[in-house]
């Protein structure tokens, strides 16, 4: 038996597996080419859609099926197609109506299985794109043909980010969906029951490992369900104080290449 045989490693990616200049370093690359080489079974749970998680997916070369979108799907990377999704419950357009007219310099994004629309841009949302690469498709969520699968509310500064989240915990519709904060500039609304813990879950059962075999690694609160769920967590050091609370173990900054560290404690027996 291969020494790291039965076990499912789950990293999240910016703050994590990137370091802060959004790069893979060579360290955690032969880490994870380790850890697969031994019987492994390695994968990304990330926030990100596949459209803007591809290029990074495709240098780690995972051998299961990712977790995009917080958990709202699931995605194979070799066959381009998602194995699974949660699509919102279209009250969401009720709340995105509120949200415009309380919030009115809060951007948007619609996030569908093929494509990322956007609406009114703010600073944050540019830089987004800027970052991204990704096309400026405008469009209202009222006029998407697709099932949406989330919407990211986008704004620059953590002030109006918590008002709005405090605005929609007190909306009638909340309980019908779950909410998140994914990183400094955006907050998530999401279908009901859908986070990174239970895509975690998800994942491991159609590989049939259990939970105490399942190895998370994150470092925003977005990844505290999937934390908590995991036999064995870590978060990183540069990690949210949630993050932190969640995990049993802390491990090195995503800039020292953390993921290598954390296969380096694997080898040593930790269990």
């Amino acid at each position: 038996m291969k020494k790291f045989e039965g076990l499912l490693f789950c990293t999240d990616l910016d703050g994590t597996l990137l370091g802060s200049d959004r790069s893979i370093s060579k360290e955690n690359l032969d880490a994870i080419e380790y850890f697969k080489s031994e019987g492994g079974r390695f994968t990304v749970v990330t926030g990100r859609p596949p459209q803007t998680a591809g290029s990074i997916v495709a240098a780690v070369r995972p051998n299961a099926p990712y977790g995009c979108l917080n958990g709202g799907g699931i995605y194979d990377a070799e066959k381009e197609k998602y194995l699974w999704s949660a699509k919102l419950d279209p009250a969401f357009l009720e709340i995105l109506a509120a949200v415009r007219k309380a919030f009115p310099t809060v951007s948007l994004q619609a996030n569908t299985e093929k494509n990322i629309y956007f609406e009114n841009d703010n600073e944050a949302q540019v830089a987004f794109r800027r970052l991204t690469g990704l096309p400026n498709t405008l469009r209202r969520a009222e006029e998407i043909e697709e099932p949406t699968l989330k919407v990211i509310f986008v704004h620059p500064e953590d002030a109006m980010l918590r008002a709005l989240a405090d605005f929609l915990a007190r909306h009638p519709l909340s309980p019908r969906f779950d909410f998140v904060r994914s990183e400094q500039t955006f907050y998530e609304i999401l279908p009901k029951g859908v986070c990174k813990g239970a895509v975690a879950e998800r994942i491991a059962s159609m590989l049939d490992v259990p939970l105490t075999r399942v190895v998370a690694v994150g470092d925003y609160d977005n990844d505290v369900s999937m934390l908590r769920a995991a036999g064995l967590s870590f978060a990183v050091k540069n990690a949210t104080p949630a993050a932190k609370a969640a995990a049993r173990f802390e491990t090195v900054s995503c800039d020292e290449h953390a993921i290598a560290a954390v296969v380096a404690r694997l080898d040593e027996g930790l269990r």
